[in-house]
């Protein structure tokens, strides 16, 4: 069984006319969501304790961004922290930390065996927050705290795939020096944020557990899924996950105005299969998926209905903290 995890708060964090990352490509997903798979299952998900989610914050988050964050959206209400592409609103803070709340719901869910696989439907995106500043449209960057937060708790060996157009210079950072987290990313390079080359390999004794797999900008789902099955599997099959959590951005999509490749939804889904392979073989199955980037609506909202359905190809559940998105 899989679920779809949304708090319709995270469209609260208003980034301005004209920003590509608008509250409307969550509402986008969450509509595609239902409208396939019907809006009757959205039901309530309550998360954690605010003061867990706030304690597996600052295993990642240095304290004093955190805080600074908090007070700009309190004491300024608007403006841009760190660069000009991570503007925020009034309840950016609130909608950042109701993404974290609701993907340790979910990686609860997953741990318990509640569900054996999860799609949260988050914004804003996470995989450029570095420990002590926000990047490109990222404030927390969820997957890594979710991550901690699973290895603090015992998780022997996690994998993190990063699939965005973009490659997560936050993520990899956050665990270069680890051999817990193993970090795989395959994106468009040389290409924003500039990081993400092959000679990237972490450092200490995370020496190996960051690869990196850059491509070219054009290139198609063919080569994205040779690359998967003919290299990265040879990698997680190495490493021999007990968890596997995914970056799922899909800005890699054809219409993608930001992406340049030329990825289908067919291309998203084909190798969502694959790390479902990949799951039933070391990890039980167990796969929590984050959503990143995608800025066309109608290729995002297509693409994260066969990611889905590829996730999950029977038994879907969409867990809603309050309401859909509607």
């Amino acid at each position: 069984m899989a679920a779809v995890y949304f708090d319709p708060i995270v469209r609260d964090h208003e980034v301005g006319p004209g920003h590509p990352e608008g509250p409307d490509r969550v509402v986008t997903v969450v509509d595609a969501l239902a409208k396939r798979f019907g809006e009757s299952v959205f039901r309530d998900s309550p998360g954690p304790d605010p003061r867990d989610v706030e304690r597996a914050l600052l295993g990642v988050h240095d304290a004093s961004y955190v805080e600074r964050f908090r007070e700009a959206c309190l004491e300024r209400g608007r403006g841009f922290l760190d660069t000009p592409d991570c503007p925020f609103s009034p309840r950016s803070f609130e909608a950042a930390f109701a993404t974290l709340s609701l993907s340790l719901a979910a990686a609860d869910d997953v741990a318990l065996g509640n569900v054996r696989r999860a799609f949260a439907a988050v914004r804003p995106p996470g995989h450029h927050a570095r420990s002590g500043s926000a990047m490109g449209f990222c404030f927390f960057n969820t997957i890594a705290v979710v991550a901690e937060e699973l290895r603090r708790r015992g998780a022997g060996k996690i994998l993190i795939f990063d699939w965005d157009v973009h490659h997560g210079n936050g993520t990899q950072e956050i665990f270069w020096q680890s051999e817990q987290v193993l970090y795989l990313s395959i994106h468009r390079y040389p290409f924003y944020p500039g990081s993400g080359s092959a000679a990237e390999v972490g450092e200490g004794a995370g020496r190996g557990f960051t690869r990196n797999f850059p491509l070219p900008a054009g290139t198609d789902d063919a080569r994205y899924l040779s690359l998967i099955e003919n290299e990265i599997t040879d990698v997680v099959d190495r490493f021999g996950p007990e968890i596997i959590l995914l970056s799922a951005g899909f800005d890699a999509h054809q219409d993608d105005p930001l992406g340049g490749m030329r990825v289908t939804e067919e291309g998203f889904a084909g190798w969502t299969r694959r790390v479902v392979q990949w799951a039933e073989a070391h990890s039980g199955g167990k796969i929590l998926s984050f959503l990143e980037g995608g800025y066309d609506r109608l290729a995002l909202g297509n693409s994260a209905v066969a990611h889905f359905e590829a996730l999950s190809p029977s038994g879907h559940q969409i867990h809603s903290a309050k309401e859909p998105a509607g």
